[in-house]
């Protein structure tokens, strides 16, 4: 079969498995109560959310997760067909590919403790800040471990540059950057599908780009990413019927790190991940001029969708340039790797 077939393929059934889940993972959710918690210092209108149910997330972790494994395992098998660049189909790129995956699961098994905790005790708050990074640190060491022993050489690749050795300081930034770009999207989270679109678009570009270079199990990670996404979109866009919680937000985080690391291109994460780290120095930002001033903001509120928002964005609105603004910072990524690598 085609690749590009087998890719195409990859993303729908991802978004088909993610989308049917939906309806009965909303209906378990709702009877074991598990609906969301507004809290009160947000927009007023948010009120009107509360008890929508929360952790859905699982739905588009279950399909990506699924979907991931079989089509890598089956191309390795059965796949054939030179593509892209570079064509490496290696053993250690699926270590990479599945490596990404774990670290993914992990995050996302923290945000899953984190909303049990805020489920049980009825309120917006679940793991203190140095529970959660502790958490986080752990899961992302044990992700460098792994690719490590894996053999994984200490290069990264920057378009024009070429590749940059960095020895021991690779692990050190690489921890660094993944626990930074996990939280940037976790706050991300904030508004009926903004996450989630802001990811399909990211995967999306991820997808071209692994195409492009030939590194397969990543393009079909990529694809899952995307089909999921969208297939949580059916029951995320607004108005919500289900949110995604710090259970898929963190999940979401770690699977947009596993796959830029996955293509040798961190940096990358700069331009994709230009909105996710808008919307974290924002918070930065707020917090460190609040604290200066004595309480005057700089924003009406933050994260930045929030300030927005309170300015008479609609939430559909906000979603839509915010996912243009993605948008051209892919095309820009993918034509830096077309032209640069």
């Amino acid at each position: 079969m085609p690749f590009g077939i087998w890719t195409f393929i990859t993303a729908i059934v991802a978004f088909v498995i993610t989308a049917l889940i939906g309806k009965p993972i909303i209906k378990f959710l709702h009877k074991l109560n598990f609906g969301q918690t507004i809290l009160d210092i947000g927009p007023s209108w948010h009120k009107d959310k509360q008890g929508t149910p929360t952790m859905g997330g699982i739905m588009f972790i279950i399909g990506i997760s699924f979907v991931t494994i079989v089509s890598v395992i089956l191309y390795n098998l059965f796949g054939s067909g030179v593509i892209g660049i570079y064509h490496d189909n290696s053993p250690k790129l699926t270590t990479l590919v599945f490596a990404g995956l774990g670290l993914a699961l992990a995050h996302g098994a923290i945000g899953f403790i984190d909303d049990y905790i805020k489920v049980v005790k009825k309120r917006n708050l679940g793991l203190t800040a140095i529970q959660k990074l502790a958490l986080q640190f752990a899961a992302t060491a044990a992700y460098l471990v792994v690719l490590a022993f894996s053999g994984i050489d200490t290069k990264t690749v920057i378009p024009f540059v070429g590749e940059i050795e960095l020895g021991w300081f690779y692990y050190i930034i690489s921890a660094i950057v993944i626990v930074g770009i996990v939280n940037a999207v976790n706050l991300t989270d904030g508004i009926d599908g903004l996450d989630g679109s802001l990811t399909f678009f990211v995967a999306l570009f991820f997808m071209l780009i692994a195409s492009l270079l030939g590194y397969m199990g990543v393009t079909f990670l990529a694809a899952a990413v995307a089909g999921g996404c969208l297939g949580f979109l059916v029951w995320n866009f607004h108005p919500a019927k289900v949110f995604m919680g710090d259970t898929g937000s963190l999940f979401l985080g770690g699977i947009v790190c596993a796959m830029a690391f996955a293509v040798d291109m961190p940096i990358l994460l700069l331009p994709l991940g230009i909105v996710y780290l808008c919307e974290m120095f924002s918070v930065i930002l707020q917090v460190g001029y609040f604290k200066l001033t004595h309480g005057k903001r700089l924003f009406k509120m933050s994260p930045i969708h929030h300030h927005f928002e309170m300015s008479g964005w609609s939430e559909v609105k906000i979603v839509s340039v915010f996912s243009a603004v993605t948008v051209v910072f892919g095309i820009g990524s993918f034509l830096l790797v077309y032209f640069g690598v």
